[in-house]
């Protein structure tokens, strides 16, 4: 005897319902009067909204682990989703300039310094733009380091290897903005301030991240890095330094290059052998980085340093301890 086939109702709608469950009406719209104050003072509390939509919740003391790992894990969820996977890092000054700009400055100073010569402050301003005009040429190798970057392997659609910077101004602009002349994605890393900020212009849209911790920024800036170019620059660009090197030093992670580009004032700011001879450093740590004037001595070392390290730039990321 055979059996008739089963009956298999229609799927319902995902969203829609034909009648109503319970708790879809309001117990006011039953009869009751102080009902509906009773449920909006239970709905507008904080503890009725979902813990990820709460801000005064997210920012708490014991919700920081929280925070700390989504700092982390968006930044790491977009690199790889671009299938990044080394990059060349880019510190300098927020205030270094285009050497047009620099001349236009020099020049509104020594106008203000013909009018007052005796003034402390435009004298001192003057020699100011002095030296900004002559620091600026580091823009321009900062800009010709990010073209070759960003030209580097297949060309500017490989994004193995792109050039990450901390996303703002000045150096970190420059770098950014050789990558985008060329065509190449671009990284940068923002960080929350007090006082409002922008990205610079030139970052890939997508990959302009920012941080709430300079810690996770840190970590970002390290794990991927193959290679550290640090063009002249103040206490931020010294920070990430020093840093990067005491995690070398320590082999905290494996070496990578770090380049500093203009000796001259490096060897001001920066007298290691001053350490060495006082025994703070050893002589190998002087092997922990190297000078370079121009975009193609610093491209051409990091390549160097690669191929006699056994060690491929494209292929990452860093190895940490």
């Amino acid at each position: 005897m055979s059996r008739r086939p089963p009956h298999v109702p229609e799927p319902p709608n995902p969203v829609e319902r034909h009648e109503p469950l319970p708790w879809e009406k309001s117990k006011a719209a039953l009869g009751e009067a102080t009902a509906a104050e009773r449920q909006r003072l239970i709905m507008e509390n904080p503890s009725y909204i979902e813990p990820d939509q709460d801000v005064g919740f997210m920012h708490e003391d014991d919700t920081r682990g929280v925070r700390l790992q989504l700092d982390y894990f968006k930044a790491e969820q977009g690199i790889a989703h671009h299938g990044i996977k080394r990059t060349i890092v880019v510190f300098g000054s927020t205030r270094l300039q285009e050497p047009e700009a620099a001349q236009r400055e020099l020049l509104a100073a020594q106008q203000a310094l013909a009018t007052k010569p005796n003034d402390e402050t435009a004298q001192r301003a003057e020699r100011l733009a002095v030296n900004r005009l002559d620091m600026s040429r580091y823009y321009h190798v900062a800009r010709q380091l990010g073209q070759l970057v960003g030209n580097a392997g297949n060309g500017p659609k490989d994004s193995r290897l792109v050039v990450m910077t901390g996303g703002g101004p000045g150096g970190m602009e420059a770098a950014n903005r050789g990558a985008f002349d060329v065509g190449a994605e671009s990284i940068g890393l923002n960080v929350t301030l007090p006082r409002e900020q922008y990205p610079n212009p030139y970052v890939t849209p997508g990959l302009c991240f920012q941080f709430h911790y300079f810690a996770l920024r840190k970590l970002h800036f390290m794990k991927r890095a193959a290679a550290l170019v640090a063009l002249p620059g103040g206490f931020g660009t010294l920070d990430e330094l020093f840093g990067a090197l005491t995690l070398i030093q320590t082999r905290k992670i494996a070496p990578i290059p770090v380049v500093l580009v203009g000796e001259a004032y490096w060897r001001a700011v920066f007298n290691a052998d001053f350490l060495l001879e006082h025994g703070k450093i050893d002589a190998e740590d002087l092997d922990l980085f190297w000078y370079a004037e121009t975009a193609d001595e610093a491209w051409e070392g990091i390549c160097q340093w690669h191929k006699a390290n056994g060690s491929d730039p494209f292929d990452g990321p860093n190895r940490t301890t």
